[in-house]
Protein backbone atom coordinates (compact mmCIF):
# COMPACT_ATOMS: atom_id res chain seq x y z
CA UNK A 1 0.00 0.00 0.00
CA UNK A 2 2.52 3.00 -1.22
CA UNK A 3 -0.37 5.30 -1.42
CA UNK A 4 -3.04 5.50 1.89
CA UNK A 5 -5.96 7.47 1.53
CA UNK A 6 -6.24 8.41 5.00
CA UNK A 7 -9.65 9.70 7.33
CA UNK A 8 -7.98 12.12 9.74
CA UNK A 9 -9.99 13.06 13.10
CA UNK A 10 -9.80 16.15 14.42
CA UNK A 11 -8.13 16.63 17.32
CA UNK A 12 -4.60 15.54 16.37
CA UNK A 13 -2.11 16.99 13.79
CA UNK A 14 -0.83 15.97 10.15
CA UNK A 15 2.16 14.81 11.54
CA UNK A 16 0.93 13.12 14.68
CA UNK A 17 -1.18 11.46 11.94
CA UNK A 18 1.68 9.98 10.15
CA UNK A 19 3.60 8.98 13.06
CA UNK A 20 0.86 7.12 14.10
CA UNK A 21 0.40 5.12 10.89
CA UNK A 22 4.68 4.35 11.18
CA UNK A 23 3.37 2.94 14.22
CA UNK A 24 1.41 0.36 12.98
CA UNK A 25 3.05 -0.29 9.99
CA UNK A 26 6.28 -0.45 10.83
CA UNK A 27 7.15 1.78 7.68
CA UNK A 28 10.49 3.64 7.67
CA UNK A 29 9.73 6.46 5.48
CA UNK A 30 6.49 8.29 5.10
CA UNK A 31 4.72 11.66 4.40
CA UNK A 32 1.63 13.59 3.95
CA UNK A 33 0.25 15.78 0.85
CA UNK A 34 -1.10 18.51 2.16
CA UNK A 35 -1.27 19.53 5.89
CA UNK A 36 -4.51 19.52 7.93
CA UNK A 37 -4.61 21.65 11.18
CA UNK A 38 -5.68 19.55 14.21
CA UNK A 39 -9.12 21.62 13.95
CA UNK A 40 -9.77 19.71 10.82
CA UNK A 41 -10.50 16.38 9.86
CA UNK A 42 -10.71 14.15 6.46
CA UNK A 43 -8.74 13.25 3.77
CA UNK A 44 -4.87 13.05 4.31
CA UNK A 45 -3.07 11.52 1.78
CA UNK A 46 0.03 9.41 2.76
CA UNK A 47 2.65 7.96 0.89
CA UNK A 48 5.56 5.37 1.85
CA UNK A 49 8.80 4.42 0.89
CA UNK A 50 9.62 5.55 -2.68
CA UNK A 51 6.12 6.75 -3.62
CA UNK A 52 6.94 9.99 -1.49
CA UNK A 53 8.66 11.25 -4.05
CA UNK A 54 5.46 11.40 -5.70
CA UNK A 55 3.36 13.38 -2.94
CA UNK A 56 4.43 17.04 -4.70
CA UNK A 57 2.11 15.85 -7.79
CA UNK A 58 -0.36 15.77 -5.08
CA UNK A 59 0.19 19.08 -3.61
CA UNK A 60 -0.81 20.92 -6.91
CA UNK A 61 -3.80 19.65 -7.17
CA UNK A 62 -7.44 21.54 -5.79
CA UNK A 63 -8.80 20.58 -2.26
CA UNK A 64 -12.41 20.73 -1.81
CA UNK A 65 -14.01 21.29 1.87
CA UNK A 66 -17.02 22.09 4.13
CA UNK A 67 -16.32 24.71 6.30
CA UNK A 68 -18.61 25.41 9.75
CA UNK A 69 -18.35 29.43 9.83
CA UNK A 70 -19.22 31.66 12.98
CA UNK A 71 -20.69 34.79 12.01
CA UNK A 72 -20.29 37.79 14.69
CA UNK A 73 -16.99 36.20 15.92
CA UNK A 74 -13.37 37.37 15.30
CA UNK A 75 -10.23 35.28 16.95
CA UNK A 76 -6.94 35.89 16.36
CA UNK A 77 -6.36 32.34 14.85
CA UNK A 78 -9.38 32.76 12.91
CA UNK A 79 -11.08 29.23 14.09
CA UNK A 80 -11.99 28.20 17.06
CA UNK A 81 -8.91 27.47 19.38
CA UNK A 82 -8.23 31.17 19.19
CA UNK A 83 -8.31 32.52 23.01
CA UNK A 84 -8.76 36.30 22.26
CA UNK A 85 -12.46 36.56 21.09
CA UNK A 86 -14.52 39.59 19.88
CA UNK A 87 -17.61 39.75 19.43
CA UNK A 88 -19.42 41.83 16.25
CA UNK A 89 -23.24 42.62 15.45
CA UNK A 90 -24.74 40.10 12.83
CA UNK A 91 -26.79 41.37 10.14
CA UNK A 92 -30.13 40.09 9.08
CA UNK A 93 -28.86 38.09 6.13
CA UNK A 94 -31.32 36.52 3.12
CA UNK A 95 -29.72 33.42 1.60
CA UNK A 96 -28.86 35.67 -1.37
CA UNK A 97 -26.86 37.28 0.12
CA UNK A 98 -25.37 34.76 1.57
CA UNK A 99 -25.17 33.32 -2.22
CA UNK A 100 -23.75 37.19 -3.86
CA UNK A 101 -21.31 37.34 -0.93
CA UNK A 102 -19.54 33.80 -1.92
CA UNK A 103 -19.89 34.11 -5.32
CA UNK A 104 -17.77 37.41 -5.39
CA UNK A 105 -15.56 35.45 -3.96
CA UNK A 106 -14.85 33.72 -6.86
CA UNK A 107 -11.41 33.96 -8.37
CA UNK A 108 -7.86 35.19 -6.90
CA UNK A 109 -8.07 37.24 -3.54
CA UNK A 110 -5.38 38.53 -2.11
CA UNK A 111 -5.67 37.97 1.52
CA UNK A 112 -3.71 38.15 4.90
CA UNK A 113 -2.42 34.72 6.41
CA UNK A 114 -3.39 33.15 9.51
CA UNK A 115 -1.03 34.31 12.06
CA UNK A 116 -1.23 30.73 13.21
CA UNK A 117 0.36 29.42 9.99
CA UNK A 118 3.50 28.21 8.89
CA UNK A 119 4.51 30.93 6.16
CA UNK A 120 7.40 32.62 7.47
CA UNK A 121 8.26 36.10 8.12
CA UNK A 122 11.62 37.06 8.48
CA UNK A 123 12.87 33.44 8.19
CA UNK A 124 10.45 32.44 10.96
CA UNK A 125 6.85 30.65 10.67
CA UNK A 126 4.48 33.14 12.06
CA UNK A 127 3.10 30.94 14.32
CA UNK A 128 6.64 31.17 16.38
CA UNK A 129 5.39 35.20 16.51
CA UNK A 130 1.94 34.16 17.68
CA UNK A 131 2.52 32.07 20.87
CA UNK A 132 5.26 34.58 21.93
CA UNK A 133 2.21 36.98 22.00
CA UNK A 134 4.78 39.27 19.60
CA UNK A 135 2.75 41.54 17.37
CA UNK A 136 3.02 41.43 13.62
CA UNK A 137 1.71 42.07 10.28
CA UNK A 138 0.36 38.86 8.47
CA UNK A 139 1.58 38.63 4.86
CA UNK A 140 -0.93 38.80 2.15
CA UNK A 141 -0.79 35.80 0.06
CA UNK A 142 -2.79 35.58 -3.35
CA UNK A 143 -5.40 32.57 -2.86
CA UNK A 144 -8.20 31.20 -5.64
CA UNK A 145 -11.47 30.37 -4.68
CA UNK A 146 -12.91 27.72 -7.74
CA UNK A 147 -16.39 27.56 -6.12
CA UNK A 148 -17.95 28.21 -3.46
CA UNK A 149 -21.69 27.19 -2.46
CA UNK A 150 -23.67 27.80 0.52
CA UNK A 151 -25.41 24.94 2.27
CA UNK A 152 -26.89 25.45 5.72
CA UNK A 153 -27.96 27.94 7.87
CA UNK A 154 -28.07 27.48 11.85
CA UNK A 155 -28.38 30.27 13.43
CA UNK A 156 -25.42 32.63 12.77
CA UNK A 157 -23.62 29.68 11.50
CA UNK A 158 -23.09 29.35 8.12
CA UNK A 159 -22.11 25.73 6.37
CA UNK A 160 -20.34 26.39 3.13
CA UNK A 161 -18.22 24.13 0.84
CA UNK A 162 -15.32 25.92 -1.03
CA UNK A 163 -13.29 24.33 -4.09
CA UNK A 164 -9.83 26.26 -3.54
CA UNK A 165 -6.49 26.13 -5.79
CA UNK A 166 -3.30 24.62 -3.38
CA UNK A 167 -2.09 27.15 -0.96
CA UNK A 168 -5.82 28.71 -0.03
CA UNK A 169 -6.35 29.07 3.94
CA UNK A 170 -10.00 28.22 4.68
CA UNK A 171 -9.40 30.53 7.26
CA UNK A 172 -8.45 33.55 5.81
CA UNK A 173 -11.57 32.93 3.35
CA UNK A 174 -14.14 32.61 5.86
CA UNK A 175 -13.09 36.00 7.61
CA UNK A 176 -13.02 37.74 4.14
CA UNK A 177 -16.69 36.42 3.94
CA UNK A 178 -17.63 37.77 6.67
CA UNK A 179 -15.95 41.13 6.43
CA UNK A 180 -18.44 41.28 2.86
CA UNK A 181 -21.30 39.69 4.83
CA UNK A 182 -20.85 43.10 7.47
CA UNK A 183 -19.46 41.42 10.14
CA UNK A 184 -16.75 39.32 11.77
CA UNK A 185 -16.12 35.27 10.85
CA UNK A 186 -14.02 32.36 12.01
CA UNK A 187 -14.26 28.66 11.45
CA UNK A 188 -15.47 26.66 14.09
CA UNK A 189 -15.23 22.99 12.27
CA UNK A 190 -13.51 22.21 9.08
CA UNK A 191 -13.59 19.00 6.88
CA UNK A 192 -11.32 18.38 3.89
CA UNK A 193 -13.63 16.23 1.17
CA UNK A 194 -11.36 15.79 -1.75
CA UNK A 195 -8.10 16.83 -2.89
CA UNK A 196 -7.98 16.78 -7.00
CA UNK A 197 -10.47 13.46 -7.98
CA UNK A 198 -9.91 11.63 -5.07
CA UNK A 199 -12.72 11.74 -2.40
CA UNK A 200 -12.68 11.32 1.27
CA UNK A 201 -15.58 8.42 0.76
CA UNK A 202 -12.21 6.93 -0.75
CA UNK A 203 -10.77 7.11 2.46
CA UNK A 204 -9.97 5.07 5.70
CA UNK A 205 -10.67 5.91 8.88
CA UNK A 206 -6.73 6.37 10.46
CA UNK A 207 -8.46 4.05 13.44
CA UNK A 208 -9.13 1.27 10.99
CA UNK A 209 -5.26 0.91 9.50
Amino acid sequence: MPILFVDKPKGISSFRAVRTLQDRMGKEKMGHAGTLDPLASGLLIVATGKETKKLGDFLKLPKEYIAEIRLGMATETGDDEGKERKTFPVPKLAEEEIELALQSMKGKLDLPVPLYSAVKKKGKPLYRYARKGKEVEPPVKTMEVLGGEFLEEKGETLIVKWRVGSGTYIRSLAEELGRRLGTAAMVVNLRRIAIGNVSVNQAKPLEDF
